[in-house]
């Protein structure tokens, strides 16, 4: 069995030392412990998953997590941002903008809603996303936003998204998106998932489209 040793470089950088002699870089890492926590949160839900755990299904020390997260809600906050980032599509340069964050918006709504980490959470850990939804933004949803905001204000240029402020119009987009991917299971009875992620593309695509007489 590999024993791990935590060591610093010249620059404080904390990196493991494996008994094979190889070195993992710092962000390597990170993605060891995220992965571990993902494991944790998907077999145990986020109330029963631990450090001790986590560190011990990384391959790591308890120090070593310890040293870059507090406890075990930090670790899922993380993880959950670095999911949800890497769900987040590359815009390109053909199609209007606003053809573009709608359909962009779409995929990673319907990534996120059918994701299994976030399926577990919003079923056995319901406070974790309330923390998001009522008291603050979490830093995924300010990745989102930072997106948004960018695309928006190159939709105005091009002339396929309505005036207005930018900020503001990203933060509703984000708002009706989220609604989709928190509420609407409450309302399968009535909106099954396929017509709510429709009902929502043509909601966001009315709400981006110009105004006639606008300028736009």
């Amino acid at each position: 069995m590999l024993q791990t040793m935590a060591i610093r470089n010249a620059d404080d950088r904390i990196l493991e030392r494996q008994g094979d002699g190889q070195r993992t870089s710092s962000r390597e890492i990170d993605d060891l412990i995220l992965d571990a926590a993902r494991s944790c949160v998907l077999d145990f839900g986020m109330q029963r998953t631990t450090l001790a755990e986590i560190s011990r299904r990384a391959g790591v020390s308890r120090p070593t997590v310890y040293r870059r997260w507090p406890d075990t809600r930090a670790v899922v906050a993380d993880l959950l941002t670095r999911e949800i980032r890497a769900a987040l599509p590359e815009m390109i340069d053909t199609g209007s903008a606003r053809s573009q964050l709608v359909a962009a918006v779409v995929d990673v709504v319907s990534q996120i809603r059918d994701h299994p980490l976030f399926v577990k959470i919003r079923v056995a850990d319901q406070e974790l996303l309330t923390t998001y939804i009522v008291d603050r933004l979490g830093a995924s949803q300010r990745s989102i936003l930072e997106l948004l905001t960018a695309v928006v204000a190159a939709g105005q240029r091009d002339g396929s998204i309505r005036d207005g402020n930018v900020g503001e119009i990203a933060a509703m987009t984000l708002l009706i998106a989220q609604s989709v991917v928190i509420s609407a299971p409450t309302m399968e009875g009535q909106l099954s998932r396929t017509a709510a992620v429709e009902h929502m593309r043509s909601a966001i695509s009315a709400y981006l489209t110009p105004v006639a007489g606008s300028g736009h």
